[in-house]
């Protein structure tokens, strides 16, 4: 009898363990969702540029590869040389493009092709000018060089760190101002902020000429080029907690 007590003892010990090294039982409530407010700041810097970046090149079109080529290489580097003539730095003169590809023709009267191919060859050089005030001068000198083609010149400001700096604060505090008047009108608070995100926009090119042929680019040259002002733009993107 005794021997029986003990084992049944032992049986109730070990079961006791076993359930304490279950797995709970115990319900958990999930955390409520995160209530919030998304909003949108900008902040804007107007600055004078000071600096220009412009795509100059040589067109050429001949009946053989070899002649294209030729004739292209020699122009271009009438045109590089008339460059540093100018006061442009190599630093700042750097080959984008070098193509060249057959071209069929066509009868000017029927629009149907000949048969015949000519060879077409592109070398375009992109500059920067740093001297704003001699970029028509520029312009006026590589295409007497011997470029026809010209793209897109774009204005920029060589350091616009600090300006950007201030638009991005404008532009948190925009978001902020907006944010705590959504917050009002629902009868809401402003909490912690939940995350935050910008991006910079850079105005675009202001000038877009390409000529088929000197003289179209010439005309394009002659006109004054004035840079005007650019105007850098920050968007903040920011999320509030909501009480």
């Amino acid at each position: 009898m005794k021997t029986k007590s003990i084992f049944v003892v032992t049986v109730a010990l070990i079961a006791l363990l076993v359930s304490a090294c279950g797995p709970s039982t115990i319900n958990q409530e999930a955390a409520p969702p995160v209530r919030s407010i998304s909003v949108t700041g900008a902040g804007s810097a107007n600055l004078v540029p000071d600096i220009a970046y412009v795509y100059v090149g040589v067109h050429t079109e001949k009946p053989s590869a070899a002649e294209a080529v030729d004739e292209n290489n020699a122009q271009t580097q009438k045109m590089i040389d008339a460059l540093k003539n100018f006061g442009i730095a190599a630093k700042d003169i750097r080959t984008t493009n070098f193509s060249i590809w057959p071209q069929d023709k066509y009868d000017p009267m029927t629009g149907t092709p000949t048969g015949e191919k000519t060879y077409v060859v592109d070398n375009t050089v992109y500059v920067t000018v740093r001297d704003l005030d001699k970029l028509g001068d520029l312009l006026d000198t590589v295409i007497a060089a011997g470029a026809n083609t010209v793209n897109s010149i774009q204005f920029d400001v060589a350091d616009k760190s600090e300006a950007l700096k201030t638009a991005r604060a404008e532009a948190v505090k925009d978001a902020e101002v907006q944010a705590k008047e959504l917050a009002d009108a629902a009868g809401v608070k402003l909490g912690e902020v939940l995350s935050i995100g910008f991006n910079d926009s850079s105005p675009s090119p202001v000038f877009d000429g390409k000529g088929g042929g000197g003289g179209a680019v010439a005309e394009a040259a002659a006109v004054p080029v004035q840079p005007g002002q650019l105007t850098f733009t920050v968007n903040v993107n920011m999320t509030y907690e909501i009480k």
